[in-house]
């Protein structure tokens, strides 16, 4: 009705039953809004006519709570629409809420699902927008309004990053700032095999704004990283043989030099050696107080290896695996995690009362206390070696500014994700690599800033 007032050539197509009498379609029909009903039109004649003259196709067939295999006359207007959808390439079809066969909270797809160019969410996004596979039927994604009350969501644990939200906790420094000020992390990270390692997540760190990083990595590798991670300094670590910690030794000079830093990483391309393992567990299960902590890569395949673990080390940290390392930390196959990430992920963090970074598209960030936020991106361009360390190395820099473990961690992945999107924008979904992401995440913080200013009302002061 509402499209036809305003100019729009209208046909409705009834694919239920409507009640009788039918005031919302007496209504449409005075705005001039041709319809036809499903059960009046039995070889569905008129649909393939209206399908053939449209320009959109709104679908509105189903709401959310659709939990059954779609068949009979949906079945036969989906197959429809998907036929006039190949015939005519350059229709659009917009979903009301989702497109009718993809469940609004496991994105599990019917496979006569016919997807959507774009997708209007009424209220707030669902969870099923952001899971495979049918956050491939999606299209663009745009929640609207519909007045629902404020704070009728306050008992939802999941959350969406926004723009916004991400803008609000960005750490912010004084004009009289200094490098102390902003925060010391310490980066224990690198070995023989992965040098790139330490130099990926060092430099995230300082890119991110941490004031002074340190790389912490066995004393024969300094030379190699140092050429090209000019910035940080550097802890050189005893070593039991070339490029191997020692791990007692290593993990006390850690502990001790960890006091003076405000984050600490540990894990990427550290390998898998007897002696990294040993010197992991030092660090993390020293009765010592430590810095806020990130655990990432071999940093998390030593935990899996150490039985009862989080029941050894109780305080809060950011873990951050991606679905294999996920899977040996739990046990669980990554076919289960496929199916229900959002839970495990939340299981995990209250079980081991830490904060779970489960990477991925769409990356779960989820808090002891059993709130999840969750990222927005899926991007195939974050899928190549090296991004994790960036990843976890944002996060360590954030927490070094004093950004809290739970905004930390989900910060991070909002900026990460920005990052990405920008690396791809410059080298396509295959061409970008982790370095790529480095000079991209402070033009991300920036641009949240400009964000949160102008959402204030402001103006940022430039001489």
């Amino acid at each position: 009705r509402h499209l036809a007032r305003w100019g729009a050539a209208v046909s409705a197509y009834i694919c239920g039953r409507r009640p009788v009498p039918d005031p919302k379609m007496d209504a449409a029909a005075s705005a001039g809004v041709e319809s036809a009903g499903a059960d009046g039109d039995p070889n569905m004649a008129r649909l393939d006519d209206m399908l053939a003259r449209a320009h959109v196709v709104i679908d509105a067939m189903l709401g959310t709570g659709r939990s059954r295999p779609i068949g009979g006359a949906f079945a036969d207007i989906l197959r429809r629409l998907a036929a006039a959808k190949a015939r005519r390439p350059l229709t659009l079809v917009a979903a009301m809420d989702l497109p009718t066969g993809v469940d609004a909270d496991s994105g599990a797809a019917d496979p006569l699902c016919a997807g959507a160019d774009f997708t209007v969410s009424l209220g707030f996004p669902k969870r099923g927008h952001f899971a495979f596979p049918g956050a491939d039927f999606i299209g663009e994604l745009e929640t609207v309004d519909i007045g629902i009350p404020p704070g009728l969501d306050g008992g939802v644990p999941l959350s969406l990053m926004t723009r916004e939200w991400a803008a609000a906790r960005l750490p912010r420094h004084p004009s009289d700032s200094h490098k102390g000020t902003r925060g010391r992390a310490m980066i224990v990270a690198g070995s023989p095999r992965f040098l790139g390692a330490a130099h990926l997540a060092a430099i995230a760190a300082a890119r991110v704004g941490a004031g002074l990083v340190t790389i912490a990595i066995p004393e024969s590798l300094v030379p190699s990283v140092a050429a090209k991670a000019i910035e940080p300094t550097f802890l050189p670590l005893p070593e039991s043989a070339r490029g191997v910690p020692a791990s007692s030794e290593a993990a006390k000079l850690i502990l001790e030099e960890s006091r003076g830093c405000d984050a600490l990483l540990i894990g990427c391309g550290l390998g898998q050696t007897p002696a990294v393992r040993d010197m992991v567990r030092r660090v993390l299960m020293s009765e010592r107080e430590s810095p806020p902590t990130v655990v990432d890569a071999d940093g998390l395949n030593a935990l899996a290896q150490t039985p009862g673990w989080h029941e050894r080390w109780r305080s809060d940290a950011v873990l951050t695996p991606h679905p294999g390392e996920m899977a040996r930390l739990t046990g669980e196959s990554r076919e289960r995690m496929a199916r229900g990430r959002v839970e495990l992920a939340r299981e995990s963090a209250r079980a081991w009362n830490k904060t779970v970074v489960l990477k991925g598209a769409y990356t779960v960030s989820a808090r002891p206390d059993g709130g999840a936020a969750l990222s927005p991106f899926a991007n195939p361009a974050l899928a190549t070696a090296g991004t994790g360390d960036v990843l976890a190395g944002a996060i360590a820099g954030l927490l070094a500014q004093g950004v809290a473990l739970g905004d930390a961690a989900a910060l991070g992945v909002y900026l990460h994700g920005m990052a990405g999107e920008s690396a791809r924008a410059r080298f396509g979904e295959t061409g970008a690599i982790a370095g790529d992401l480095l000079a991209e995440i402070p033009k991300a913080a920036e641009n949240l800033r400009r964000t949160e200013t102008a959402r204030r009302g402001g103006a940022a002061w430039r001489p």
